[in-house]
């Protein structure tokens, strides 16, 4: 019997070790049609993104940073609780195992870099914001050849290729970009953001994609409930007007709840590098929202900029 009971177990841990390799194969070499689900994925977590960066700037004038920040994060999980809770509540265990982890993903991609962004917003226009934040992929995929991503020559072309161009967009057709002063913080909050793509590619694959987001939405807005705090006694609230409310809403379930767990998804499937690479669009479609939205006009140096970048999406988003 001990010996049976023993091949039994045995049998158990090599189906287990199969079930694993099975799992991490599929996340590492997605299929065709898996890989153009992960670049839809991405593509609609820029596109909202792009949004964020005109409601941002909207709010700058009438709503200090950390509280605009603060209650985005109460909407956004507030937004995704009927989802995720259930998957959150029986994975509670899990979640206290990787609880380090998830705070640390926390603290870039959602409590710091989404201050940076909103500090930004008081001194850049809603465009800069959207053309420095493409810079993001450079780092995401440096942070990826270093945790042993095959890049390739196509990629890597394609990075740069878009990359220049979005350094001649900033630079107006000069490759030596003039930046205002806020657009520091959204340098900053570029690396934030890719430091936290990169710690996706780490997320525990038992851990469910709702009860991760949830945790981070949660545990977002318990780190910025002391500057919270601070920023309502010093500064006082903010009045909430049609407009306001609008523009938080929208950066609550549209840029966080719905952004974040597209984004979250089209990592896991086709990488940090190659989700990057689908990033670069963002000043394009800030662009486009620009012309759509406040009426703001695109000469032809800004459309060849944005033809480099388009061209360098194409190649570096392929397998």
């Amino acid at each position: 019997m001990a010996v049976m009971d023993r091949a039994g177990t045995g049998t158990q841990q090599t189906q287990q070790t199969q079930q694993t390799q099975a799992r991490t194969r599929t996340r590492l070499a997605p299929g065709k049609r898996g890989a153009g689900v992960g670049v839809l994925l991405a593509l609609l977590a820029t596109v909202v993104w792009s949004g964020s960066f005109v409601a941002t700037r909207g709010m700058a004038d009438s709503v200090p940073p950390v509280q605009a920040v603060f209650w985005r994060w109460v909407i956004a999980a507030v937004a995704v609780s009927p989802f995720a809770a259930r998957q959150a509540w029986r994975q509670r265990a899990l979640i206290r195992r990787h609880l380090g982890y998830t705070a640390l993903a926390t603290l870039f991609g959602v409590a710091l870099y989404n201050t940076l962004v909103h500090q930004a917003g008081l001194t850049t226009s809603a465009s800069n914001m959207g053309m420095i934040m493409a810079a993001s992929p450079v780092v995401m995929a440096l942070y990826s050849r270093v945790g042993g991503e095959r890049l390739g020559a196509r990629r890597t072309f394609g990075m740069l290729l878009a990359a220049l161009g979005v350094l001649l967009l900033v630079g107006h057709g000069s490759p030596v970009p003039d930046f205002a002063a806020g657009d520091l913080w959204m340098f900053a909050a570029a690396l934030s953001f890719a430091t936290y793509s990169a710690l996706l590619r780490r997320k525990p694959a038992e851990l469910g994609g709702l009860a991760f987001l949830l945790t981070t939405f949660v545990l977002g807005t318990l780190m910025l409930a002391p500057a919270y705090a601070v920023s309502v006694t010093l500064q006082g609230g903010f009045a909430l007007t049609p407009g306001t409310g609008g523009m938080l809403l929208y950066v609550g379930v549209m840029s966080s709840a719905v952004a974040f767990f597209a984004w979250n998804k089209a990592v896991s499937v086709i990488g940090a590098a190659r989700a990057g690479v689908v990033y670069y669009l963002q000043p394009v479609c800030v662009a486009a929202l620009g012309l759509l939205l406040l009426g703001e006009r695109t000469g032809p140096a800004e459309l060849g900029c944005m033809a480099l970048i388009l061209a360098g999406v194409s190649l570096g988003a392929r397998r």
